[in-house]
């Protein structure tokens, strides 16, 4: 026995046999500065529980919430030519994409999704703004004009949550030209009567603000949310002058006409259900209601009376 078995060996063994500690289990929110722990804000979905701020959220999840039993079958989306410019700056283009695509696992910002939100066939476009900040170049117009063909097929409303940081630079009037062509995706869902529900997330500016998104049937916002085209502080040096408190956020332009409503996410997929439902003429969802003697009677649409007992 020597100091080699003694010490040396138990203390390889410790440091080799160590497990690693995540260190993601807690998460920091960026409003109230409070520690939330993994799970709690995932279930949560990505709210924080102590301040109600909306942290940013990946499609998938959203969906996971948004669909009936959060199944959802994925939206083919077209093949788009990567770097139609051959463009570079401080890197090339194609080793932004790389990268982007490499830390989100997805190929481009959006993510379409079909599936059934309080029972109708809905589809639905969210962009991740972990993707180059959701900046919207051509494969998002791409994504927009699927789903919205989608949509038409299925005769079925469209929603797209918005979350970007305006036109993708590296793309150049290439991407200035997904503007008219996302709003010619909307007039297309509107000509076969079908709705279109505009759902805000934070940030949504530039050209995303001015095609698209602002062209809802209902608009409808996650609260504190930047909307706009130009953001505050270019305005302020621009007219030189101060800004309203909230100036361009979801309850600003909610109380000035431009939204139809700010909703908690929390709440957010059983608010969209009752506008899909009522622009599709549909009766309210139906719902389990109490019956005589304490049973319970199924199918009974949601506001109406349950039927009288055969008992006199």
């Amino acid at each position: 026995m020597n100091w080699i078995t003694n010490y040396v060996r138990p203390k390889l063994g410790t440091l080799l046999n160590r497990r690693e500690t995540p260190d993601n289990l807690w998460v920091k929110c960026g409003e109230c500065s409070q520690m939330v722990f993994h799970r709690e804000l995932a279930e949560a979905q990505q709210v924080c529980p102590y301040c109600s701020h909306h942290m940013g959220i990946v499609p998938e999840e959203r969906f996971a919430r948004l669909f009936d039993d959060g199944e959802f079958e994925v939206v083919e989306q077209p093949d788009t030519l990567a770097d139609p410019l051959g463009f570079r700056d401080e890197k090339r283009y194609t080793d932004r994409l790389k990268d982007a695509r490499r830390n989100t696992a997805r190929d481009d910002a959006v993510l379409i999704g079909k599936g059934k939100i309080s029972g109708v066939v809905c589809v639905a476009a969210a962009s991740d703004f972990k993707f180059m900040g959701g900046s919207m170049g051509m494969a998002v117009g791409n994504a927009v004009l699927a789903a919205a063909k989608a949509a038409v097929a299925a005769k079925a409303p469209l929603i797209i949550f918005s979350a970007a940081g305006g036109a993708r630079m590296q793309e150049g009037i290439l991407s200035l030209m997904q503007m008219p062509r996302t709003t010619i995706a909307v007039q297309m869902v509107r000509e076969a009567g079908l709705p279109y529900v505009s759902v805000f997330t934070h940030p949504t500016t530039g050209g995303v603000t001015a095609s698209y998104a602002m062209l809802g049937d209902v608009q409808i916002s996650e609260p504190n949310a930047l909307i706009c085209f130009a953001g505050p502080r270019v305005i302020e040096q621009t007219i030189r002058e101060k800004l309203p408190e909230g100036f361009q956020r979801a309850e600003y332009l909610l109380e000035h006409g431009m939204l139809d409503m700010v909703v908690d996410r929390r709440k957010l997929a059983g608010e969209i259900g009752k506008v899909v439902r009522l622009l599709m003429r549909l009766p309210a969802e139906a719902q389990a209601l109490p019956g005589p003697d304490g049973k319970t009677l199924s199918g009974i649409v949601e506001g109406a009376e349950p039927p009288k007992s055969d008992k006199a």
